[in-house]
């Protein structure tokens, strides 16, 4: 019988997850650090109304999109300190509870598919370990034309697998990536489990294409168990 786990070459089925939010518990941080940066730079101004709905989406496109949105500037200078700012807050942020124990229970080969840059995913999946349920199998969005909501790194990663998008399910935890990975063809499983999570998500993520939402990873084996049996029941 074919390891499912042995590598992209004998996968039938892949799991394919959002780094921040779904495996770390970076979003939160993201966005307090966001927030402060913006703030010491305009005082008096409630800059976080506007970025809070914005996370999931590259923080270049954030601190632009904010900036538009509040009639502010912010040049190219201030955009990459903000970035290193956040990233360097978030590398240090904890794992999703329970991700560690989810993520041995499912018997797929798995995959990391990430609005960051690569070498910040490398960082903070080295540093918490969780580096070896995905070895090399990162797809980020310094190597795609088009970061979230495109599909670029979604299709990436199912090319990286030799698989079609539809043998592939997604666990991801925001607006942008659910659109991204719906765009490629793929099933989206929502997660609201993080410290940024909210009980409005549910009725976004469901919008953007998830076929469930989830708010514990306790339950994320038995999630990728019926899917399986769903997509195999399904087969030709």
């Amino acid at each position: 019988m074919t390891d499912p786990t042995a590598g992209p070459g004998n996968a039938r089925y892949a799991l394919i997850c959002d780094c921040d939010g779904v495996l770390i518990d970076s979003e939160a941080v993201a966005g307090r650090m966001l927030v402060r940066e913006l703030e010491t730079r305009w005082p008096g101004v409630d800059v976080e109304p506007v970025v809070l709905p914005l996370l999931g989406l590259r923080i270049e496109r954030v601190l632009q999109d904010t900036a538009t949105q509040l009639g502010k500037q912010l040049d190219a200078t201030a955009i990459d300190a903000i970035r290193r700012a956040v990233e360097a807050a978030a590398i240090e942020a904890p794992t999703v509870d329970g991700i560690e124990l989810a993520l041995t229970q499912v018997p797929l080969v798995k995959g990391c598919a990430s609005n960051s840059f690569r070498p910040y995913v490398e960082a903070v999946l080295a540093r918490t370990g969780l580096k070896r349920f995905f070895g090399e199998r990162l797809f980020c969005a310094d190597a795609v034309a088009n970061p979230k909501p495109a599909p670029d790194v979604y299709l990436a990663a199912a090319q990286g697998f030799g698989l079609a998008p539809g043998a592939c399910l997604v666990v991801e935890d925001s607006v942008t990536g659910v659109s991204a990975a719906t765009a490629a063809g793929m099933a989206v499983l929502g997660f609201i489990g993080g410290g940024h999570a909210s009980e409005a998500q549910i009725d976004r993520l469901h919008a953007a294409g998830a076929r469930h939402v989830f708010d514990d990873m306790r339950q994320l084996p038995e999630l990728v168990a019926q899917w399986t049996l769903s997509v195999t029941a399904a087969a030709p």
